[in-house]
Formats: C-alpha cells, structure tokens, sequence
C-alpha cells in the first residue's frame, strides 16, 4: 500500500517523514494465522537453510509468508548457482551456469502479477527475477510498480538504479511523488557520473535536515571519489570515520583513495582497525586487498579479494580490484574473467571495461582494445585516461586523424597524468608537422612547470629535445640555447644539449644572423631563458583540425 502524505522534495515536516518509517515497520509484522510456520521458517532462512524454510511455508495465505516463501526458493537457487560457479573450471563454463529456479518462479510470480495479487515485496522479488533473465524492460515496469506500491522500500529503488543506463532512460519513469524520490535521484545521479547534480541533491538533503546522515556524507564522499577530487573525497572520508569510527560500509572506497596515493601507514591502520572491528566483512577483505597490492605482494591481495568473493560473489569492487591484481601477475586470462565477471554484476563499472582493454592492449588485439575503451569513454566522457587510451588505440590502428581528436580532447578537459600533448606532439613529428608539435611541447612544458608542484616528468627532456632542434632549424638562436640548457638537465639528452650549444656558439661566432622570417611558437618562461632578451611572440598554432 502507497505511503501517503510528504512529496517529492518536500521535507518541511521531518516528524511526518519519521513516523512513516515507524509505521511501515510496524506494518511488516506478521499475520497470526501464518505466524509458527513463517517463525520457524524465518530460522532457517537465517541459517540459509533456504531449501528448508521455502518446505515449511508451502500453503502459507499471508502476503509475508508468501514472499519468505518465494524468495527462499530464488537464493536457494541462487546458492546453488554460485557452488556450481566454484567448482566449475574455465570461463565458458562459468558463463554457462545459471539458476535453474528462475523461469519457474517468472511463471508462478506472473501469475500473481497479472492477478494483482503481489504486495511491495513481491513485486520487488518479481522484478529481481526478470532482471536476472535478462528482461530488462519489463524489470522496470515491475520495479517502478514497487516503488509506488512500497516507496520507503529502498531496495527496489537502488535495482530500479543498476537498470538506469542514461539521463534521458530516467526522464521517461513514472517514478511515486515522495520523498525517497529525491534520495533515489541522488544515488543515480553518482552512479551516472553526473556528479554536479547528484551534489546538489545531497546538499538539498543535508539543508532540509538530514545533515547528521553518515548515509549522505559517505554518498558525497564517493561522489568526489568518482570525479578524482581525491583530496576533497579523503577529508570527507576522515570525517566520517570520526562521526562514525565503527563504520565498514564504503571504506573499502576509501582504501581505494589511500591506495592511490600511496599512503601506507594510513592504508595499514585502516586494514587494522576493520579486523578488529569485523574481520569477515567484505569491505574488510578488500581494504587488506589493497593493503598488500601497495606493498606489491599482489598473491596475497588476489587472495583477499577471493575471500570477498567467497562472501559476496556478486560485490563489485572485489572482481574489479581482482581483475588488477591478475594484470599486475601478468595472468591475462584470468584478468579478463574478472572483468567479465564485474561487468555482468554492474555493466556501468568503467574500471571493468577499462581494464579489459588494457588486457587486451597486452594481447596486442587492438580492435578489442578499441571495443572496450570506448565502453569505458562512454561511461566517463570526460576522464582523460579514456581519451588517452582510445587515442593510442586509433594510432596503432592507422587511423592518425581520429587519435588526434582523442588527444587533444584529453588534454581539454584535465588531462590527469599529463601525457596527452606529449603523445599528440609525437604524432605530428610522425605526419612531419613540425610547427603543431612544436606548440602541443609548448604547451606541456607551460603545464609541467606551472604545477604548484614541479613533478619529475619522464617526458620533459623529449620536449626540451624537440624545441631545441626545432629552433636550432628556424635560426631562433637564444630559444635554441636556452632549450638546450634545459636538455643539459637532463641525463638521456645531456650530450645532444652540450653539442647544439656548441653548434649555436660556433655559427654565432661566425656570424650567422637571427631568423626574422620564420614564424616558430615561442614560450620561453623567464626562468627558463637564457638570457633576459625579450623574445618575440607569435600568436598560437591553430589546431582546430584536430579538435573533436
């Protein structure tokens, strides 16, 4: 029965929202005509004895019994399923094992559908069952159903969000005007990497009373975690961890962001502090994962990520993390198989679709290459690494003009680990576009160096190389000269540096002039001149060509 009362949005009486909550608890106890059987059935359920509880609830009228009933019948059958996944042994095979109880299940719950005989809870079970064949359509009619039958139901909300594939699938849902409607659009929003609105909404929530919810801080948290705010999403995670230091949801997240930035002591207290805690949790065998793939002891963290499995096969994070760690062992198969595996529980993990295109680069199969990584540009357009990849992709495939596009939109929108106008750079000196790769060096230099921090860079000197001999060849002697200091820097181009300083010393000597008729990009930072001449500026290279 709908919940009646507050609206989408509408949380000006918290106490309404709270005695909604109440009341739907209490309207979840048992009918007393069923309630020995669905007792003792319940025990058994708890023990997964699910087999046994779906015996003992057979003819069993009441609307609860019923679902105990059928849902026994549906993790029975899911149980059996994943022994049979355990003992099987290639990844065909695995990929063949279903759970034989669905379709008969699909018929009996059809029938009660089409009978309208099915509560909140029975549509929910219905609707997990269509999802599991594959009738995603109808799984969302069913879910949706749920949510207006059931709406403070938040389980049939989040599997109505895994089925939710785009912004414009959501506009076309008939989704109950209440207020778990706002919580539902949160969620998604983070889970579409629409981040900017799902941040709006969890602030809404936070001003309209909720802000005390370690539900919605964690939220915000992963949101930053998504859109590599790493600092941002680390405060956020410490904070949280003070308000709630017990907690073992999501911080197998926060291990992720410890994990990337290489911070052993925290990542070991973490570890730690959630084995004392609960060491049989699957958040907790993925943090310890992660712990031991920092230390480079990735046997020992493929096995933690096992034993989330064993706990969980259907946790996501665990056949992702998995998939890496077999990369790192140089098992590509078995790196695939985990990725597959990550993608049939959520086919909207980037990291999944990523990494096997990354397996497959290995495997020198391009064209996979390129299949996967645009799976994983489409579920994250504007990350850098997508574009970068998809741009070498393109490259070994011949196909230069669509690379170029993917670099220079990586280096548009952020380019994260700063290789997206160096690669760009390399493939104009291969079409002998000098002038083009003689800006894209320019412009990395400019971004190196204008780092808060000035990171080591492997490319750097290749830049400093190119500018060097690019106007050594336009008779731009003191941009030459001070190119060729910066090479001297470095130790791969120290001796190429020394031998054009030498050659400028010599045709200046001899009185070779100044070029004043080619036009070549100049940058040249004060602090990087070589002498405090003021160098002549032109205006940038146009590379509208290359841009998408």
């Amino acid at each position: 029965m709908a919940t009646a009362g507050l609206g989408s949005g509408d949380f000006s009486d918290l106490r309404e929202i709270k005695k909604q909550l109440l009341s739907s608890s209490v309207s979840l106890q048992e009918d007393a005509r069923d309630l020995d059987a669905y007792t003792l059935a319940k025990s058994y359920f708890d023990l997964k004895e699910y087999d046994r509880a779906a015996y003992f609830l057979r003819g069993c009228k009441s609307q609860k019994a019923y679902f105990l009933y059928m849902y026994s019948r549906y993790l029975s059958g899911e149980k059996k399923k994943d022994d049979e996944t355990v003992d099987s042994l290639g990844p065909l095979e695995k990929g063949q094992v279903k759970n034989e109880a669905l379709r008969e299940l699909r018929v009996e719950l059809s029938k009660k559908h089409k009978a309208q005989e099915l509560d909140g809870f029975g549509l929910y079970l219905y609707g997990v069952v269509l999802r599991k064949l594959d009738l995603v359509k109808e799984a969302i009619d069913v879910f949706v159903e749920a949510a207006h039958v059931l709406p403070l139901h938040w389980g049939a909300w989040l599997e109505l969000c895994n089925l939710i594939t785009d912004k414009e699938m959501l506009k076309f849902l008939s989704l109950p005007d209440t207020w778990m409607k706002e919580f539902f659009l949160a969620h998604i929003y983070t889970e579409l990497q629409l981040i900017e609105e799902a941040l709006q909404k969890y602030q809404s929530l936070i001003d309209a009373g909720f802000s005390k919810s370690t539900y919605i801080i964690s939220q915000i948290a992963v949101a930053y975690h998504n859109i590599r705010d790493i600092d941002k999403a680390l405060s956020i995670f410490n904070e949280l961890r003070k308000q709630d230091p017990y907690r073992i949801e999501n911080m197998d997240t926060f291990s992720n962001l410890l994990y990337v930035r290489s911070m052993k002591p925290e990542l070991s207290y973490l570890a730690h502090n959630l084995c004392e805690i609960d060491k049989y949790r699957v958040e907790t065998c993925c943090v310890i994962g992660n712990y031991y793939s920092l230390r480079s002891q990735h046997e020992k963290a493929a096995l933690y990520f096992q034993r989330a499995l064993k706990l969980n096969p259907r946790y996501l994070g665990a056949w992702t993390l998995m998939g890496h760690e077999y990369m790192e062992m140089k098992n590509t198969s078995a790196a695939i198989q985990a990725y597959r595996h990550a993608i049939e529980v959520n086919k909207r993990d980037y990291r999944a679709w990523y990494g096997l295109g990354q397996t497959y680069e290995i495997l020198k199969m391009p064209f996979y290459c390129l299949y996967y990584y645009r799976r994983a540009h489409q579920l994250r357009p504007n990350d850098s690494r997508m574009l970068v990849a998809l741009g070498e992709c393109y490259e070994k495939l011949n196909q230069l003009v669509e690379s170029k596009k993917c670099y220079w939109r990586a280096y548009a929108v952020g380019d994260v680990e700063k290789m997206a106008l160096v690669k760009l750079a390399k493939l104009h000196e291969q079409l002998n576009e000098s002038e083009q790769a003689a800006q894209c060096y320019i412009k990395y230099i400019q971004d190196i160096y204008s780092c808060s921090e000035l990171v080591e860079h492997v490319e750097v000197s290749t830049a400093f190389r190119y500018l060097a001999q690019y106007y050594f060849k336009c008779k731009l002697w003191d941009e030459a000269s001070a190119c060729a200091q910066q090479c001297c820097a470095f130790n791969d181009t120290r001796e190429e540096g020394k031998a054009l300083l030498r050659q400028i010393l010599q045709l200046r000597n001899q009185g070779e002039t100044l070029s004043t008729d080619i036009a070549a990009p100049v940058f040249l930072p004060a602090s990087l001149s070589a002498t405090n001449t003021p160098t002549r500026r032109v205006s940038p290279l146009d590379l509208s060509s290359v841009t998408p």
